[in-house]
């Protein structure tokens, strides 16, 4: 008796093709946001720490106190290893509120003081960004209440994917990873930070914030 073979047609794979290629797409997206805010926390927390004179102008620009710099920086510090850190979903909320109340109010004062858009659109651009990595987290670093299920395959495969995803999110590789990554944005921000530094001077004396 003939053996009966079944001929899969090519569209039969194009739903499961389709979903792999967004969810590939929805993870680069958000390494890519994540790693942009980042390295901005990890920069911008040694800028405050420090202060470098840009912040202190800035600061004096925007009528803030100097001492606000070192609470900024403090926070900033926080912010981004509770971002980058696997699990702790509801320390991941507050992190990226406390990012875009940061940026967002950093815009409004530079709106406030009349600065142009050279100003207000770097803040405005890293807010975008905390959005962004925020709406596209994976499911193990959404709190269970904003997990949005939907059915895909069977009930077995999806508790097996869990099961995987927590297993990997709770794993020693994991915050391998995490950790690297914070020590690599903090050594970035370290070693750029004697050639940055006397830039933003410059750029703080042209608009009037220092005196030459």
């Amino acid at each position: 008796m003939p053996a009966l073979v079944r001929h899969t047609r090519p569209h039969e794979f194009a739903p499961a093709r389709e979903g792999w290629d967004r969810n590939r797409i929805r993870t680069v997206l958000y390494w890519a946001t994540t790693l942009v805010i980042l390295v901005e926390l990890a920069s911008g927390s040694v800028w405050n720490l420090v202060p470098i004179d840009w912040i202190t102008a800035q600061l004096d620009h925007l009528g803030y106190p100097s001492y606000f710099a070192g609470i900024l920086g403090v926070w900033q510090v926080a912010a981004a290893a509770a971002i980058i850190a696997p699990r702790f979903a509801l320390t991941k909320e507050w992190a990226y509120a406390g990012c875009c109340f940061l940026w967002s109010g950093a815009v409004w004062s530079h709106l406030i003081a009349g600065d142009s858009p050279s100003l207000w659109g770097v803040p405005l651009v890293f807010g975008v960004c905390a959005v962004a990595s925020w709406v596209l987290r994976p499911t193990d670093r959404r709190l269970p209440v904003t997990l949005l299920h939907r059915h895909r395959g069977s009930v077995g495969d999806e508790r097996a994917q869990g099961s995987r995803s927590r297993a990997f999110g709770a794993g020693h590789r994991a915050w391998a990873v995490a950790a690297g990554l914070l020590v690599a944005a903090y050594a970035f921000s370290l070693l750029t930070l004697p050639v940055i530094e006397p830039v933003m001077h410059e750029r703080a004396v042209e608009l009037g914030w220092l005196d030459p």
